[in-house]
């Protein structure tokens, strides 16, 4: 545990440790004067030792290092069973297609738009992907060719 106090704190533990401490001001923890002073002795923090003695007398100040000094994007829900839950992040695509199939219903003519749109992407798409077989092609060509030509023999890969 002390080695671990002297490892050097990076902005992102920082900026980790006043976030947590805006909250506990928000929850009427902490007054404005503790929480300026905090904040302040966060952000000049050189430690991760540092960090923690900022928050040893409020809850969740008990934590382990690498659960105090977490990532919250990064941590990984669990289940009760101790299983990692998946949870979707991103855009939601399915929402996107309802709503464009429902425009075409609705809207007989903004179907056949929208049916264009798509056929265009999907050529588009196409020709991408013959481009890709055909520079793959080229590239197989000239790996050959290299090959041969530096005398090396063959592995019992054909290439």
């Amino acid at each position: 545990m002390a080695t671990n106090d002297r490892i050097r704190a990076s902005d992102a533990d920082r900026e980790r440790v006043t976030t947590r401490l805006r909250d506990h001001f928000a929850e009427g923890r902490l007054t404005q004067d503790e929480l300026d002073e905090r904040v302040t002795a966060a952000l000049n923090a050189k430690t991760l030792g540092d960090l923690r003695d900022l928050m040893t007398d409020l809850p969740e100040s008990d934590l382990p290092e690498s659960e105090l000094l977490q990532d919250p994007a990064r941590a990984q829900p669990q289940a009760a069973g101790g299983r990692v839950v998946l949870v979707p992040r991103g855009p939601r695509l399915l929402p996107l297609l309802i709503m464009v199939a429902f425009i075409s219903v609705l809207f007989p003519r903004s179907g056949l738009v929208v049916f264009a749109v798509l056929q265009f992407f999907l050529v588009l798409a196409l020709l991408a992907l013959a481009f890709a077989v055909v520079q793959a092609a080229r590239f197989r060509r000239r790996i050959r060719r290299h090959w041969a030509n530096a005398g090396y023999r063959r592995w019992g890969y054909p290439l």
